[in-house]
């Protein structure tokens, strides 16, 4: 079942917090209550939906924060769950903003990144709706490129009746070409037939650069697109390769911009969902220096958070019901040192445990889209099958973990460099083994990996 904003084409997935959580542990390994509390927020987001307008207004989206290392899944259950609701979602990396003033990127442009988001999901939407009506235009563009209409040119040394016998002679046979043509073409035996087709080369776009340039950058983009001249270039092209460009010139002549723009921005609104990570890289320490400007941050990001009105180039964007879940590991500070007020703006706390040896275990089995799968898959395709048993993921578990313990605890990412370096020789070897079967067993993981592993400063440098 599907839940469809008023007003809107694009529609949300209805699914229980039981649902997400359950989508999510396909996908990630433990943190539960981090996932009962994402789920249990976006659900909230569907039940405002079906208040009363009026009631709507006044019901504000729970922020979340989340505390924990890193590589411990923060940033995979955000990710994840933006695609299970089908909502607008972007990443961003709270460093990468400075205080009005200082040089690098304003606060704002991030909901107007969330927007540019938002375009594109309804953009895709509305070409699946204008699909159909899209194809039967590229049918006639393609016929009229095999089969172009005769031009006729009036004689004076023939009589009228004569030329009007001449040009109903060329009319008919040219529909009795283009009908011909048309079942060739429905038949797919034209599909390798050469036609040039024009083709309309996007302007690049410009680059200002600058502190709070964002929304001037666009500005001056759209303004140029209009005033400059379409530069075009003509291509030879099969009738497969043609359709495919003609489908889409076709599919965005048929979209209303106002309508998308105006879909997008509503969805960014009340769907949208922005991803602050490192938000424990901005806490101030002792108010001097690069201090200053990280306060300056917290200060900016606190009206976006708490409801406010954005600019951007499609039109006014709201924050107020966007939903900010909130990352950091806060190492060397703890949440209480952020700003109150932001504090405040986000009253949902959840915290990600370290990964143990079980869990290094469950994430190399149990996820579709696991490690093992993901090299076994790679490596198939080079006709080479490889097999892990179950004494060699308790071994790889067991390096990563001990790892993570006597070096940087970098969570489930310590899992890649250790998997890369097991199977190094074996993907350098691959095409010209052929074929054959490799199985992956304890001792071939001790094999390679014991000596580094043993020895904390190599290891240092090569898991």
């Amino acid at each position: 079942m599907r839940n469809v904003i008023p007003g809107q084409t694009l529609a949300q997935k209805e699914l229980t917090p039981r649902e997400i959580v359950a989508e999510l542990d396909r996908y990630i390994v433990g943190q539960d209550n981090a996932k009962r509390a994402v789920a249990i927020a976006v659900r909230n987001r569907w039940r405002r939906q079906q208040l009363p307008e009026e009631m709507q207004q006044d019901v504000a989206p729970k922020n979340i924060l989340m505390i924990g290392p890193t590589g411990v899944g923060k940033t995979e259950i955000a990710r994840r769950l933006a695609r299970l609701t089908g909502a607008p979602f972007v990443k961003v990396e709270a460093t990468k903003y400075t205080e009005v003033g200082y040089y690098g990127r304003d606060v704002e442009s991030m909901v107007r990144d969330l927007v540019e988001n938002a375009i594109a999901l309804v953009r895709d939407v509305e070409r699946k709706n204008v699909r159909e009506q899209a194809q039967r235009r590229v049918n006639d563009r393609l016929l009229d490129l095999l089969a172009p209409r005769p031009v006729t040119y009036g004689s004076q040394s023939i009589s009228e009746d004569a030329e009007q016998d001449e040009s109903d002679s060329a009319e008919k046979h040219y529909e009795r070409t283009r009908t011909k043509m048309q079942a060739m073409l429905d038949a797919g035996e034209l599909e390798e037939r050469k036609v040039e087709l024009v083709i309309e080369q996007k302007a690049k776009p410009m680059l200002i650069g600058g502190m709070g340039l964002e929304q001037m950058e666009g500005e001056l983009q759209g303004m140029f697109e209009k005033i400059l001249p379409k530069h075009t270039t003509r291509r030879e092209l099969t009738v497969r390769e043609a359709r495919e460009v003609l489908l889409e010139q076709e599919s965005d002549a048929l979209l209303d911009p106002d309508k998308i723009s105006e879909q997008a921005i509503h969805l960014a609104e009340n769907r949208g969902m922005i991803f602050l990570d490192e938000i424990d890289k901005v806490v101030a320490t002792d108010g001097k220096g690069a201090d200053v400007s990280r306060q300056g941050v917290q200060r900016d990001l606190l009206p976006i958070v708490e409801g406010t009105t954005v600019q951007t180039k499609y039109g006014y964007v709201k924050t107020d019901h966007i939903l900010f879940v909130a990352a950091g590991a806060f190492h060397r500070n703890k949440p209480s040192e952020l700003m109150p007020e932001l504090q405040g703006r986000f009253p949902i706390r959840v915290e990600l445990n370290d990964l143990t040896k079980d869990d290094f275990v469950r994430i190399l089995r149990e996820p579709r889209n696991s490690l093992t799968r993901q090299y076994a898959d790679l490596l198939q395709t080079e006709g080479v099958t490889i097999d892990f048993t179950d004494d060699a993921i308790e071994a790889l578990a067991t390096y990563a973990h001990q790892v993570n313990q006597s070096t940087q605890n970098i969570g489930a990412r310590r899992l890649y460099t250790i998997l890369e370096h097991l199977l190094e020789e074996l993907s350098f070897e691959a095409p010209d083994m052929k074929t054959g079967k490799v199985p992956i067993n304890a001792a071939y993981v001790n094999q390679r990996l014991k000596e580094v592993a043993g020895d904390e400063d190599l290891s240092k440098f090569i898991l």
